[in-house]
């Protein structure tokens, strides 16, 4: 039996395990999907006793993603992210991924969205903010970056080819003739609140937002009443998570069968 799992400190709610069995099941694969929670300090013996113990591949969240870079070759996207989320153990040394930027890139293609040319606007300069914007970058589009603390916007466009850095005060603008937006912030999470305002919204949008606790936030409310289109954070989770599963295994994912475990528990 293979083992995969997640290390992150708390993981008690992560939605990972019963999305990735749901997909070991649906293809006959004798796998098992785990939660290990190391203290902060440990992040390398973490990875270290998982390769010695035979875990097969690792998920990675908060707060270690940053971490776990020291202890893995990254490749060249996680490298420029600067953040790693999954991690293969199937080589000599374990290898450092991130899939954060495909489950971007893969939640706009279902919904047909055309990013090489597009204009976009990514809110929130941290680690989705990062992982958003690259995607979008290396994807064809023209990125703006927009964040509270408008230093760290300058900072992350300074990173990403062809970006611009700005403060949320100029949203309206930025947006007016934008075809792309992503709420990369928590902002809306299990709150009736939005980091954009509805005025600045309209119908020539394709709006991601990564939140997806609750599916349907204000920006997403705002966003469908200005006719556009609306993608809900658990189309981003899920992708992510297929894509580290179809890395692991060398198998197409089951989406839909994943898809279903993931919203069964949102």
């Amino acid at each position: 039996m293979d083992v995969y799992g997640l290390i992150g400190n708390p993981v008690g709610h992560s939605l990972s395990p019963p999305m990735h069995e749901a997909g070991y099941d649906e293809l006959g694969i004798d796998a098992r999907y785990v939660t290990f929670e190391p203290d902060p300090s440990d992040v390398d013996a973490a990875i270290e006793g998982a390769g010695a113990l035979g875990v097969a591949g690792l998920n990675v969240t908060i707060p270690f993603k940053q971490d776990v870079l020291d202890c893995v070759d990254a490749d060249e996207l996680a490298t420029r992210i600067g953040a790693v989320n999954t991690v293969d153990f199937s080589g000599d040394r374990p290898t450092g991924h991130n899939t954060d930027a495909a489950g971007v890139l893969r939640a706009f293609d279902r919904y047909d969205v055309e990013l090489d040319g597009a204009t976009a606007v990514v809110v929130g300069a941290g680690g989705a903010g990062r992982a958003a914007s690259f995607a979008l970058a290396d994807a064809g589009a023209d990125v703006r970056i927009a964040n509270r603390t408008e230093e760290s916007a300058h900072d992350l466009a300074a990173d990403v080819p062809g970006a611009s850095g700005h403060g949320l005060a100029g949203l309206d603008d930025l947006l007016a003739d934008a075809t792309v937006l992503v709420n990369a912030t928590s902002v809306g999470m299990d709150e009736d609140a939005t980091p954009v305002p509805a005025e600045a919204l309209h119908g020539d949008l394709a709006v991601l937002d990564a939140v997806y606790s609750p599916l349907e936030t204000t920006l997403l409310r705002d966003a469908d009443d200005a006719g556009a289109t609306t993608i809900d954070g658990a189309w981003m989770l899920l992708y992510q998570g297929v894509e580290a599963f179809e890395r692991w295994t060398g198998e197409d994912a089951p989406v839909a069968a994943m898809n279903e475990a993931l919203r069964e528990r949102l």
